[in-house]
């Protein structure tokens, strides 16, 4: 995956309720130079306009008519996994953050967020960093730990893992310690697209489709508590 080389590349699509909010919000992304292609009020119209529209970051509110925001986010990650979604949400409860991130979403932001906050969280989530409101990161990796103790159903002729080479295990394993593409960019002295490129193969690799699976992965076989 390419990165973007200013916000005009970056496709935005808004998706809430409230029609003031809604009109607010798109016109603070496209201020700030994002492209915004669409919006929707309700969860099957953020479908259809979404398949049309084509956004790279979908800026997404869970209450939603009609269809709630996870089963919209379940939708179109599953159609597009190159797609990123950020919930926008005034709920901070941890279920609604954890089964956001298992439908897919990439990023989780509380509504009292100020309009820069959600600008810069729009521009990382494009990039393909996980962006959470301060203290609900902590939740999602407890989480990932959770669910990688519980065991899997066993496969018959279960194929063999596929090889990584060194440095794409030592990318997935700083990405499992909860590292921003930039972070691990800066810690391996390579470029955040060098990054984004091992990433992409990794999980080409391992068939998995976005980063949350990737973590999970990467959790489970114990890469987290390797030294980096």
């Amino acid at each position: 995956m390419t990165e973007p080389n200013d916000l005009h590349e970056i496709k935005v699509m808004v998706v809430d309720d409230h029609p003031m909010w809604r009109d607010a919000v798109a016109r603070d992304l496209s201020a700030a130079g994002f492209d915004v292609v669409a919006t929707a009020g309700d969860g099957p119209e953020a479908v259809r306009r979404a398949r049309a529209a084509v956004p790279r970051v979908l800026v997404l509110d869970l209450n939603l008519p009609g269809m709630p925001g996870v089963q919209v986010c379940k939708e179109l990650v599953g159609a597009d996994p190159a797609l990123r979604v950020l919930v926008l949400s005034a709920s901070g409860e941890h279920a609604d953050v954890l089964e956001a991130v298992k439908s897919g979403a990439t990023g989780y932001l509380l509504k009292s967020a100020g309009a820069q906050e959600l600008i810069d969280a729009v521009r990382r989530t494009a990039a393909g960093d996980p962006v959470f409101t301060p203290g609900l990161a902590g939740l999602v990796l407890g989480e990932y730990r959770r669910l990688a103790t519980v065991p899997a159903p066993a496969a018959a002729d279960e194929p063999k893992a596929p090889q990584l080479t060194d440095r794409e295990t030592e990318v997935l394993r700083l990405v499992a310690k909860g590292l921003s593409y930039k972070q691990i960019a800066e810690r391996l002295v390579i470029s955040h697209r060098t990054v984004q490129n091992h990433v992409q193969n990794t999980l080409g690799k391992l068939q998995l489709h976005n980063r949350v699976e990737l973590v999970r992965y990467a959790i489970e076989r114990g890469l987290d508590d390797a030294d980096a």
